[in-house]
């Protein structure tokens, strides 16, 4: 194995850094879309594990992230599911498959109102597990002159996943905040880490805020 004298454990640098926010839309949550019509009993022994998760400790971190990103100009990005279509002709055969299907303006699509965007920060509509393959983000990230992303969102083990993968080969260099993403299971979050941590740089929120605090 060659040596080329590079690494991943490289500091956020704030300008040229944006923070990928995956996912986090109603669709997904208690009262959204992917669960209707689940019994609620069937529903919290199946999913309630992901929705704990997701209230008590990714989307506080998720929150902590995007005001941090915000004070230090880091700019903030946000993804989600959802058809341009009413039919959903436009969404991946895997979507398609799984049956997941909310249209771009819909409640559904709208990112939690915990984490909703402000100002111009982007919103990209996606319709397959990866940013990368279904929307025009490496593009975008590439007029803003961004290099390093921080990764955040929902599921670990699926479109974060595959948005870390499809990163780093692009060449970004990426933090993956592993308190700050969620999925279905402690064994699925927990494969999905110890998968993709030849990736990225795996880090808590805490150390990721006092390193972009020391960056201001």
């Amino acid at each position: 194995m060659k040596d080329f004298g590079l690494s991943r454990n490289v500091p956020v640098v704030p300008a040229q850094t944006a923070l990928l926010v995956i996912d986090a839309q109603n669709y997904i949550m208690e009262d959204g879309g992917e669960y209707a019509g689940i019994d609620p009993a069937e529903k919290e022994a199946k999913y309630g594990f992901f929705f704990k998760e997701m209230r008590a400790r990714a989307i506080p971190n998720m929150q902590k992230l995007i005001a941090a990103s915000r004070a230090a100009g880091i700019e903030v990005i946000y993804t989600v599911m959802a058809a341009l279509t009413r039919d959903g002709r436009d969404l991946s055969l895997d979507y398609k498959i799984t049956g997941f299907f909310c249209h771009h303006q819909s409640w559904d699509a709208q990112v939690i109102e915990a984490l909703a965007p402000r100002g111009d920060e982007i919103v990209l509509a996606k319709g397959s597990s990866s940013v990368f393959i279904s929307t025009h983000i490496h593009y975008l990230l590439r007029n803003m002159g961004k290099s390093q992303l921080i990764i955040t969102g929902a599921l670990t083990d699926q479109c974060v996943d595959s948005a870390v993968r499809d990163a780093c080969d692009l060449g970004y260099l990426v933090s993956l905040p592993v308190d700050a993403v969620a999925t279905q299971t402690q064994a699925r979050h927990d494969s999905a880490l110890f998968n993709n941590k030849g990736y990225c740089r795996q880090l808590t929120t805490q150390a990721l805020l006092d390193e972009i605090a020391k960056a201001g």
